[in-house]
């Protein structure tokens, strides 16, 4: 996906979506992201790059790992913007620090950080692949990826009922909370076309990643990966 559209697209949405992702999710984004964290907490990880951070949610909830630096990037100055009013609410400052960057680009030296993080956002990135190769280079070897992304669930008949609301219903409801015409859309059209499960793994062995792992919450809404960066690869 181009970036100046996501980056337009998530500028224009800004000030209404953390109210209409626990809206539409009925809070148990909270959850996933809480579970997702968990993935790492073997790991110990005192540096985190959370990428796609957004309005910095899941850079909020890393830090139940107790970690020294959580670092998040976005191409969005916007949600930047709110991302920061919220860490400073909850007296986090000091531990986590917001900046623009791509995802595709990230201006970190290689082997840099512990895990590297990002919810929602790798279906946004425009190259698929240079985008994760990026995440592994600025991993440190025997340091971990979790991502967490939206998947299709399988099982009948909830498969059947999600399609309808996620193709139908949530695109509806995500307008009129919004006033933006063309986000929710964007949202159910991106999902559709993410290549998850099996294929989402082969292509994160394709960029050097090992151990990879997928979990599935909440009957296969949404898939939590994960990754190693061997000590004895590199990009």
């Amino acid at each position: 996906m181009d970036k100046a559209y996501v980056r337009s697209l998530f500028d224009s949405i800004a000030y209404r979506y953390d109210l209409i992702n626990h809206l539409l999710s009925g809070g148990v984004d909270l959850y996933w992201r809480r579970r997702a964290v968990e993935r790492l907490r073997d790991l110990q990880p005192k540096r985190i790059l959370d990428v796609a951070t957004g309005t910095g949610d899941f850079a909020i909830a890393a830090t139940q790992l107790k970690p020294e630096r959580v670092i998040g990037v976005d191409l969005s100055q916007k949600m930047l913007e709110l991302g920061n009013e919220k860490i400073r609410r909850k007296n986090l400052s000091s531990t986590i620090a917001l900046q623009t960057g791509d995802a595709e680009h990230l201006e970190f030296d290689t082997d840099t950080f512990d895990a590297t993080i990002v919810a929602f956002g790798v279906r946004n990135f425009e190259d698929l692949e240079a985008g994760l190769r990026e995440m592994f280079r600025v991993l440190r070897p025997g340091g971990r990826i979790a991502i967490l992304e939206f998947s299709k669930p399988s099982a009948f008949p909830f498969r059947q009922v999600y399609f309808f609301y996620f193709l139908k219903i949530l695109p509806s409801i995500g307008r009129f909370v919004s006033k933006h015409e063309e986000a929710y859309q964007y949202l159910s059209d991106s999902v559709m076309e993410f290549p998850e499960g099996e294929e989402f793994l082969k292509i994160l062995k394709k960029v050097g990643f090992a151990s990879t792992e997928a979990i599935r919450l909440t009957f296969g809404i949404v898939t939590i990966y994960t990754a190693q960066k061997q000590r004895n690869r590199s990009i």
